[in-house]
């Protein structure tokens, strides 16, 4: 809570952070820099066994740097990591454990425990936790246990090694405090969980990141032993740092280059490497070490002995400038202020989540939003991928059409830049849909990281020429939903709604490229001009009876629903935008009525299909795919899932500003809609006014709202205890099966990982819950009521007899998701299913882990165990009905909650 009226100090470093460079240092190492697109230089393009986790420790990097724990500049060329040394591993733990897509039975996995537990957005404050086993890591039977398995199976996980039996693991706590921008303390503590004393090797570790062994002439950055406890860095770029150290560490020092000899029996250019440090503590090897201690790594070597129960407790201190001994009075190393230091930046992390979470939510949900929170924070990574040189390096260019090799159409993109990214290990890579549904939870705590992240996307060095926006890097040129312009309006809605204006050039700038891509759309996707969209991925992996990616094994082409619903509401947010932007400048109502013309086109073609099949099922009340086929004839692929539940997203309330302020375009829009009677007869009537003369852009009317909720809040069919399910539970006992020649193709519900390899082994949209389209739902629910108000009810659970309004239905749906997370009447989290160690030891119980999806019945998390990136909008969502109401919604019209940090910046 503000102290005197005051902001916090964190939001006055936030509102600084422009003129003083509070986020220069941060979480941006990853946590796996093997496996990916940018090192893979095979010809193959197998980017995981191209470069493994067992050569990583051997292996200078190319494009970015990985640690445990780990901090770097906003360039990454000094980056500081925790190493660790049980005594019995066969290598130092420097970088996180996981199998690769093809080794695990549900693809690819990290194999570790470790948590995010706190984050200032500008990092002044952080708290990393890392459970160390004792005994020796099970690196081979994870991974051959794991081949056994089929998909059927569970996976095989750390915790069923029984490398944790009898609680033999050491919990290390790793906190980061800054002094200054550029005056980072870190403090270490080892706690010992076992029965008996035990030894810990911890190896702090700074480096550079390789840049001088990829070409150019620039001086060589050097780590130089300067006293018994410091390290003097200098660095051509980024300048003079030093690293103190507090007690009294055997320093160990390498270089930064790959270890040829042992990669590919190749003589070294140097006898210091990489791995030399590992091989000095593992293997005894003080010949890999550099006895005039100086070099391009170096790492504090600390034998840490912890009694059983106990708790030991390492300082150091990373500081621009030179290194200036202590006073001689025997002042620490660290500073005498270090403890203050790190009180004060705790205390002050306190007081900010204090003015971000509601005080209404209970201490359980405190800690479950602020973990979201800085899972979120964590996510950060530095990334650099200079597409043009890499394919450069490869023998693929512009000019040898003969290399085809991956991304070879994005010559264009030069990506240098800290990106709020979906997980450190699984997804060490940007995801632009992914990272839109970030912003809607990093803006509640950052709201200039949040926009800057947007704005990053539609760079030119992103943003392809012909309008696209770049999906990851395993496929740039993939199709992903476009809800860019949403998480935009959304944002900006947000910003206008607590300060009273929002950053109109922000969003102008915003729109004029976003209409690239609205463009590309159109001209991409709608391959018979009739605005029903064919989007591919599209985001929901193996939703469908077929690989929606691939050719169709019965030819022809699918007309996706979802496609479709995401082009409608793509569509009112750009008119929501061009609307905001009309209300500023007059030069932007023409485009107020261009994209009502669009929205209209689109709407109509989801539900009248003139003589032809169409998406929408009179009989079901319900949206499926069709299979568009070569005769011209075609098939609704009635599959009850996800993809027929979008088009009740693609809603937008309206307030007629634009109308008032320019009164002759209603004309103009009532000529558009009487020449075209038809584009309306099958949607909501957007003339129709509702609740305070609100309009409503709708491809659903009241008639088909209501059916399509009644199957949604049917506990039958999507509705789970946890959320809405992916696909309804009916295909259980009724799987939807298609016979395409002697090929039988089936969906059934598998409410848990995929039993499909379409996507990867461990991506499954055929049944768990998905946390950021369960968002969309709830934020169309709100849209509903702001229009029909406390006068629309409807069944929920469907035939419960229990009627809500659709605020209330929208708030169960964020009761049903947050109890994913939070402690039920047993004291048991869903999160971690039958998990006993999660559920009931004190030193796990309160750890949180935010998965990629959810079981569809019993709420256990699924898939990447960290990714925060889209999980984390469940802060978001218990944010809003914490602090918004029904009457908010109805005066306002728009969901805008203004938090006590909010209201505290309005006053000062």
């Amino acid at each position: 809570m503000a102290r005197n009226g005051q902001q916090p100090a964190e939001a006055e470093r936030l509102a600084r952070s422009t003129e003083v460079p509070w986020r220069l240092w941060g979480p941006y190492l990853s946590e796996r820099q093997w496996g990916t697109v940018r090192e893979d230089y095979s010809a193959s393009g197998d980017a995981w066994n191209h470069f493994t986790h067992d050569q990583a420790r051997s292996r200078a990097y190319r494009w970015g740097e990985d640690g445990l724990a780990g901090i770097s500049d906003d360039r990454q060329l000094l980056c500081f990591a925790v190493a660790l040394w049980n005594g019995k591993d066969p290598i130092l733990k420097e970088r996180l454990f996981g199998l690769t897509n093809s080794e695990g039975n549900h693809g690819e996995d990290v194999k570790e425990y470790y948590f995010y537990l706190d984050s200032t957005p500008t990092h002044s404050y952080m708290k990393y936790l890392y459970k160390y086993p004792q005994g020796a890591y099970p690196y081979d039977d994870i991974v051959r246990t794991n081949q056994r398995r089929s998909r059927a199976d569970f996976e095989y996980e750390l915790l069923d090694t029984g490398v944790f039996d009898e609680d033999r693991y050491f919990d290390v706590f790793v906190e980061y405090a800054k002094g200054s921008p550029e005056d980072l303390l870190v403090r270490i503590s080892i706690h010992n969980r076992g029965p008996e004393t035990a030894t810990l090797h911890v190896l702090p570790t700074l480096w550079f990141r390789n840049t001088w062994s990829w070409g150019g002439n620039g001086p060589r950055p050097e780590l130089t032993l300067v006293d018994s406890g410091a390290v003097a860095s200098v660095h051509p770029v980024l300048g003079e740092y030093a690293l103190l150290a507090g007690g009294v560490p055997e320093w160990l020092f390498t270089e930064n280059e790959t270890n040829t000899e042992r990669l590919v029996s190749m003589r070294n250019s140097t006898p210091y490497v990489k791995d030399g440090i590992n091989n000095c503590v593992v293997h005894g090897r003080g010949d890999g070490v550099n006895p005039d201690f100086r070099g391009t790594k170096a790492a504090a070597h600390y034998t840490i002995t912890v009694p059983a129960g106990g708790t030991e407790t390492l300082r150091l201190r990373l500081r621009k400038g030179p290194y200036e001994p202590p006073h001689p009075d025997g002042e620490d190393i660290c500073g005498a202020d270090f403890e203050e230091v790190v009180t004060a930046r705790r205390v002050e992390a306190d007081e900010f989540y204090t003015s971000v979470i509601p005080p209404s939510l209970d201490a359980d949900a405190r800690n479950v939003m602020r973990q979201a929170l800085a899972g979120m924070l964590w996510s950060k990574q530095f990334y650099s991928y200079d597409v043009s040189r890499w394919l450069a390096e490869r023998g693929a260019g512009p000019s040898t059409p003969g290399r085809a090799s991956r991304n070879d159409s994005w010559h264009h993109m030069e990506n240098t830049d800290i990106i709020s990214m979906p997980d450190k290990w699984e997804y060490p890579w940007y995801a632009a849909w992914d990272l839109a549904f970030h912003v809607l939870a990093l803006t509640l705590v950052d709201e200039q990281f949040g926009k800057q992240q947007l704005d990053l996307m539609l760079q030119q060095r992103y943003l392809h020429p012909n309008g696209q926006i770049p999906a990851y890097e395993w496929n740039f040129g993939d199709v992903n939903p476009p809800v860019h312009a949403w998480s935009t309006i959304f944002t900006y809605r947000m910003e206008k709604a607590r300060r009273g204006r929002g950053d109109v050039e922000w969003l102008e700038r915003s729109f004029h490229k976003l209409l690239l891509n609205f463009t590309w759309w159109v001209n991409r996707k709608d391959r018979s001009g009739k605005n029903v969209f064919e989007g591919g991925f599209l985001g929901l992996d193996n939703i469908g009876v077929v690989d929606r990616s691939s050719p169709l094994p019965t030819g022809g082409y699918l007309e996706q629903a979802d496609g479709t619903a995401w082009m409608a509401l793509f569509c009112q947010n750009m008119l929501e935008i061009a609307v905001q932007l009309a209300l500023e400048r007059p030069a932007y109502a023409d485009m107020c009525v261009k994209f009502v013309e669009h929205y209209l086109w689109i709407a109509s073609s989801m539900v009248h299909a003139g003589d032809n099949v169409g998406m929408w099922d009179e009989e079901d009340g319900f949206f499926y795919d069709v299979l568009r086929l070569p005769d011209g004839g075609g098939q609704r692929l009635k599959v009850r899932s996800m993809v027929g539940l979008l088009p009740l997203c693609a809603v937008t309330v309206f307030e007629g500003e634009v109308l008032q302020k320019y009164p002759e375009l209603v004309p103009r829009i009532r000529r558009f809609l009487d020449a075209r009677p038809e584009l309306t007869a099958f949607i909501h009537d957007p003339s129709r006014q509702g609740v305070a003369g609100r309009r409503l852009a709708a491809i659903l009317d009241e008639g088909k709202l209501r059916r399509v909720l009644a199957t949604m809040l049917d506990e039958r069919e999507f509705l789970s205890p946890y959320g809405i399910r992916s696909i309804s539970r009916y295909h259980d006992e009724h799987p939807y099966i298609v016979h395409v020649g002697q090929q039988e193709y089936r969906v059934a519900y598998v409410p848990a990982e995929s039993d499909s390899g379409m996507f990867g082994g461990n991506s499954n949209w055929r049944g768990p819950i998905w946390m950021p389209v369960n968002g969309l739902i709830v934020r169309a629910l709100l849209q509903y009521y702001a229009y029909y108000g406390d006068s629309f009810t409807i069944e929920c659970p469907t035939g419960s007899g229990r009627f809500m309004t659709l605020y209330e239905v929208a708030q169960e749906l964020s009761r049903r998701l947050s109890a994913i997370f939070l402690k039920d009447a047993e004291g048991r989290r869903p999160v971690y299913g039958g998990t006993q160690k999660f559920q009931e030891d004190p030193h796990w119980r309160d750890l949180l882990l935010f998965y990629e999806y959810f079981h569809g019945d019993n709420g256990a998390g699924l898939g990447a165990s960290h990714q925060t990136g889209w999980t984390g909008i469940i802060a978001r969502l218990m944010h809003l009905f914490a602090s918004t109401s029904a009457a908010d919604v109805l005066a306002k019209g728009k969901v805008a909650p203004v938090s006590e940090r909010d209201s505290v910046s309005v006053r000062t």
